[in-house]
């Protein structure tokens, strides 16, 4: 994409660009940007042409957002609100209709502008500061097929010219005082969830829509917008022309226009006519050798209660990846289909070495399932089984590596909840990653998340499973970083921090009873202070762990003066092999002196009876 000068966002030339969707649907778009009165230009806004697939599967993307003029990071928001849209909306499901990923989309961004606020302000908002932070409007229109679909946060229009008359599509979300004041009642980044109206529009082929913020139709009477509309040779020229009319009409505030004409429609879908969800059937289990939507099966990776994963080969191309389908049960479950979706999802957004990447897509899909791409490698665990007494220092930089995989997911407001090693993939050169996304929950996307209980109840999790999980408590940030320090803990010693019993301990009763066994006491070679890391990387009470992974990176490498180190326990409380052997030997001495001590017994002579005694 190419960032234009007018704080804008475009993937084609100026003036205008044409977009082609099967060689039917044509539309063309012009756009302007400026500060106008304003010292500095908060206004932002793009659009984007994809490639490929997603040209047909997703449509066509033209937004904008304004930052509020009382926050100093109103243009970081309003630039932030586009590029996410235009970037994450294109990587969501092909499986999800326009409306369920945009949405999702604009949630998943505003619960992280939110969170970005929050911490700024250390985690308390109040009314005088929610917005001076990340806080924007946004608007937005996607085009696909024959329907525009329009989203709407704020007080910027979306409106449709058509034959000398302006109707507008949107309304703005403002709180009318009295005495003419107002203020805005909706904005990205203010609370955690945010309202979005949504609206779809049918298209006729030389339909043409405006979307502008309130700097330019709020001063604009609409014979000056028709003059100005008639003045350029281009959609670009018409654009500017706009901006420039409502500034000489007196407006104060930033000018921001994008012209969308409709050329050309397609024959149409019935998803389209009618709005209703788009759903895609579920991947089959598949065959060896088989060709399945442009991939060639070559063998299984996995199999599960939930999903089958395989090896694969792209057909264009040739690069090997994996897919991963529903098993036949969970095909028909609506929210493990969702979580097998929102997992590609999670790999589109992200692009870090230590996470696993979604491959590219080159085709539009007829299934659902999720396809990512393969890397050599083994499991964490098999690497654990391989290597049972890996040095301090391997141990540490595998925590690192994972750690700033986990990093990476947080920073958009993302916990992945299902961190073991099974879930950790070594390549041949030590490159760790973190692979399945299937419970990953996302900021702003709970109702699809699945819940955290459920999760921690399959394939082994209940051993890394933060024990606020089993109180029924959301999970959090530093939940990962439980589920970190108990690797850690069983790369160093091949066992369990407090044992295999923390998933029976489903009662906060109980789970005081809990006690840390000290890694020192399995592997003497863990020095004392590096134990004090990992048990308070997995303290039982969420409040006392690590607040940041870094900070426990930090202290599995370098003494932390702070932290005290574990007391050993009592030699009864440990159970070791040496301790009961101990124990029975004292037993059997005990039992020997005793029986050398004992006095012997007393002798008596035996009483006779004579046979006149026996007679009566």
């Amino acid at each position: 994409m190419l960032l234009s000068g007018g704080g804008g966002l475009t993937d084609s030339p100026p003036p205008a660009l044409s977009v082609a969707v099967k060689s039917r649907l044509s539309l063309s778009i012009g756009q302007y940007s400026c500060a106008g009165a304003k010292a500095e230009n908060q206004d932002f806004h793009g659009a984007l042409q994809p490639e490929g697939a997603d040209l047909v599967t997703k449509g066509v993307a033209v937004c904008l957002a304004d930052g509020i003029s009382t926050s100093a990071l109103g243009a970081t928001a309003a630039e932030t609100a586009v590029k996410s849209f235009l970037t994450d909306y294109y990587c969501t499901s092909e499986g999800w209709s326009v409306r369920t990923s945009a949405e999702r989309v604009i949630s998943a961004t505003n619960s992280w502008m939110h969170a970005q606020n929050a911490r700024a302000q250390g985690g308390m908002l109040t009314d005088e500061t929610r917005e001076q932070g990340l806080v924007c409007t946004f608007s937005a229109m996607v085009v696909k097929s024959r329907v525009a679909h329009l989203f709407h946060i704020g007080d910027a229009q979306i409106a449709r010219i058509a034959d000398n008359h302006i109707e507008p599509l949107t309304e703005a979300h403002r709180v009318h005082l009295g005495g003419g004041e107002t203020y805005l009642g909706r904005a990205m980044g203010v609370n955690r969830h945010v309202e979005l109206d949504y609206r779809q529009v049918p298209l006729q082929p030389g339909d043409l829509f405006m979307l502008a913020t309130d700097g330019v139709y709020e001063h604009l009477p609409d014979a000056k917008l028709r003059e100005a509309l008639r003045q350029g040779e281009t959609l670009d020229d018409a654009a500017r022309a706009i901006a420039d009319a409502a500034l000489a009409g007196g407006s104060p505030d930033n000018l921001t226009v994008q012209l969308v004409r409709v050329n050309e429609l397609p024959a149409g879908e019935v998803d389209d006519l009618i709005g209703t969800e788009l759903t895609l059937p579920p991947a089959p289990i598949l065959q060896i050798g088989a060709n399945f939507a442009g991939y060639e099966v070559l063998r299984e990776l996995h199999s599960g209660s939930r999903s089958h994963v395989y090896l694969a080969r792209d057909t264009l191309g040739g690069a090997r990846v994996a897919l991963k389908v529903p098993s036949t049960e969970f095909a028909q479950d609506q929210g493990a289909m969702a979580a097998l979706m929102l997992e590609e999802w999670v790999m589109r957004r992200l692009d870090h070495p230590h996470v696993l990447k979604a491959a590219p897509l080159h085709r539009a899909r007829t299934h659902a399932f999720a396809v990512s791409e393969f890397v050599e490698g083994q499991t964490l665990s098999s690497w654990m089984h391989d290597h049972p007494a890996p040095e301090l220092s391997q141990v540490r930089d595998l925590a690192r590596q994972i750690a700033s995989g986990l990093q990476a997911l947080h920073r958009r407001e993302m916990i992945h909840r299902d961190l073991r090693p099974q879930n950790v993939l070594i390549d041949p050169n030590g490159t760790a990653r973190i692979i399945d996304f299937g419970s990953v929950q996302v900021a702003g996307l709970d109702e699809i998340a699945p819940r955290a209980t459920e999760d921690a109840a399959y394939a082994g999790t209940m051993q890394y499973g933060a024990p606020e999980l089993y109180l029924g408590q959301p999970a959090s940030l530093r939940s990962d970083l439980y589920s970190l320090g108990v690797i850690a803990y069983q790369m160093l010693t091949g066992a369990l921090p407090y044992g295999p019993r923390v998933a029976a301990a489903d009662t906060s009763a109980a789970q005081r009873r809990l006690r840390y066994i000290p890694a020192s006491e399995i592997n003497p070679a863990v020095p004392g202070w590096m134990d004090a890391a990992i048990a308070k990387a997995v303290s039982i009470d969420p409040a006392k762990r690590y607040a940041e992974l870094s900070e426990f990176i930090f202290d599995l490498a370098h003494p932390n003066l702070a932290l005290h180190e574990v007391e050993p326990r009592p030699l009864l409380q440990r159970g070791s092999a040496r301790v009961w052997q101990a124990i029975s030997a004292a037993l059997a001495l005990a039992l020997l002196v005793s029986l050398l001590t004992r006095p012997a017994p007393v002798q008596q002579s035996p009483t006779i009876t004579t046979e006149k005694e026996l007679q009566p």
